[in-house]
């Protein structure tokens, strides 16, 4: 049961953990990209006023802007006319203060390298260093450079033109919303970890009771049970002592078998399985083998054909009695099924190793994946001492080593497969 309850604290965090990345990513991404956009509009309208933002006639007359009479600047009546809208924010690359709060240089450069100022408004890097910042950019298009510095390359007349404008300020919001999200979601998940945790043990309770209730009747069963098929199975022996046997006493044993085998399978059952296993290197190859090899008498009695082709050092990494518990029920299923033939393949392909069982059937063709349910038994074994645990265990078995199960029925041959 703690196995159980700590599997739903990490698959609940993992879903947390991928919500969060997912969304807050979404938010980040597309807070970037709104800063690169905003960018990359003041670039473009630089490239075409040929490096550099025209003077605002207001500021060569001393007038103070009045928000209402004031005619555009030029590089606003340029966003105006890109957005297609008569309003400007106070924010933003549609600042009426954009000429004069845009921090960038602009140089060109002719056919021989020759780098020519075009303008220079950036307190925070030297001219010759501005230089030589924009020649190593002379190849380039559009990016991000130094973290922070939006670059364009364009060219006019012969010359290629290098602007670079600092967008630190810019992006200082984007970065403290990246760290805030990351912050945010390594609280939101510690936080998430800790009630989970509170909250797994009361949500687990009713379960771990009625699990105690489970393997207490089990138990009960199969005390109730084992004796009075003792004293059925003693008294069957003492009338066969006294008088022989008989079909009725036959049947009689046969039943008692059965019930006997009800017992210990169901004794068998966990809901919630909680136990120690001992993984170790297994060697797949040899124990099927080994095991096939075992049971040939019991084919050859029945008269069934039994072939197998099993790849040669097969291991995986396992719990050894559980895969040979896995093997045992399968040749088993085959022996009480199989018609006349049956055949056993094991195989690696690639990261997967494949398991398959094939043997004639009178079954309908189809898929019969329900056989693997608990309890459930096929037409063919309606006369047998079938219970319907067997392949249960099979998939059971298969599930805790990572794989996965499948069975059909295709022109008379019953197909199970499977994949660890």
């Amino acid at each position: 049961m703690n196995k159980v309850r700590k599997k739903f604290v990490w698959y609940a965090m993992l879903s947390l953990f991928a919500l969060l990345t997912v969304m807050l990513s979404i938010i980040n991404g597309v807070n970037f990209t709104m800063a690169s956009n905003d960018a990359d509009m003041i670039t473009q309208i630089l490239s075409e006023k040929h490096g550099a933002f025209p003077e605002n006639p207001n500021n060569k007359s001393g007038k103070t802007p009045n928000s209402t009479n004031t005619p555009d600047t030029p590089i606003v009546s340029e966003i105006k006319r890109r957005s297609g809208s008569g309003r400007i924010g106070p924010m933003g690359p549609d600042s009426p203060e954009m000429n004069s709060s845009v921090r960038y240089f602009t140089y060109s450069f002719d056919e021989k390298g020759n780098a020519k100022k075009v303008a220079f408004q950036i307190s925070a890097v030297e001219e010759d260093e501005a230089i030589s910042w924009a020649r190593g950019l002379i190849n380039e298009n559009t990016g991000w450079t130094r973290g922070t510095y939006r670059y364009r390359v364009y060219t006019e007349n012969d010359k290629t033109f290098v602007t670079v404008i600092d967008q630190g300020r810019e992006l200082l919001p984007s970065y403290r919303i990246l760290i805030i999200s990351v912050c945010g979601e390594i609280v939101g998940l510690v936080l998430s970890f800790i009630v989970l945790r509170l909250v797994g043990k009361r949500l687990f309770r009713p379960l771990e009771e009625a699990d105690d209730k489970q393997k207490k009747f089990i138990a009960n069963i199969e005390n109730e049970f084992k004796i009075p098929l003792t004293i059925i199975n003693a008294n069957t022996e003492i009338i066969e002592k006294e008088n022989g046997s008989s079909d009725y006493t036959k049947s009689i044993n046969r039943q008692v078998k059965k019930m006997i085998a009800l017992v210990k399978e169901i004794g068998s059952l966990e809901i919630f399985e909680d136990k120690n296993v001992n993984v170790t290197k297994v060697n797949l190859s040899s124990t099927l083998s080994a095991l096939l090899d075992y049971s040939k008498p019991k084919f050859e009695e029945k008269d069934i054909s039994l072939n197998f082709d099993i790849e040669s050092d097969i291991i995986i990494d396992g719990e050894e009695e559980a895969l040979k518990k896995l093997f045992s029920e399968l040749i088993r299923n085959s022996l009480k099924y199989s018609i006349s033939k049956s055949e056993f393949t094991l195989k690696k392909e690639k990261d997967r190793i494949f398991i398959t069982q094939t043997n004639d059937t009178n079954l309908p063709s189809g898929s019969i994946d329900r056989i693997f349910d608990r309890f459930t038994i096929l037409g063919n074994a309606e006369n047998t001492d079938a219970i319907g645990l067997g392949l249960s265990k099979v998939k059971d078995i298969a599930k805790s080593h990572n794989g996965r199960v499948s069975a059909k029925v295709t022109d008379g041959l019953f197909v199970l497969k499977i994949a660890l």
